[in-house]
């Protein structure tokens, strides 16, 4: 949370394997480190991105993460962890609000 928290992208890139993937529901899934690392940097250069801890469970290789934001959007995120890194992170939480909340485009479908 403290490299989410500062925006540090290349250390968050190195959290994840080489071929991980992150799939954020509202999105679609994002495979392997240096994609993971662009996400973080187009997310970052969006909005202004700040994740509180609420609760963090473990269970052997994995990790239940429910987080809030300062202006009250909630999610949680599940993580696969193998050796140490993560290989596979699927992310809830509800785009609408997030967009609205900074101020982002709501697109049309």
């Amino acid at each position: 949370m403290e490299a989410f928290n500062r925006q540090d992208v290349d250390t968050l890139a190195a959290l994840y394997t080489e071929d991980a993937v992150n799939y954020q529901v509202a999105e679609a899934p994002v495979v392997g480190r240096d994609e993971i690392r662009a996400m973080f940097a187009a997310g970052f250069a969006s909005a202004k991105m700040v994740c509180l801890v609420e609760n963090l469970f473990e269970d052997g290789e994995w990790a239940v993460l429910e987080w809030r934001d300062p202006l009250g959007l909630r999610g949680c995120g599940l993580f696969h962890v193998v050796e140490g890194r993560i290989a596979f992170q699927r992310g809830y939480w509800d785009k609408l609000t997030f967009l609205r909340q900074h101020g982002l485009p709501v697109p049309l479908d």
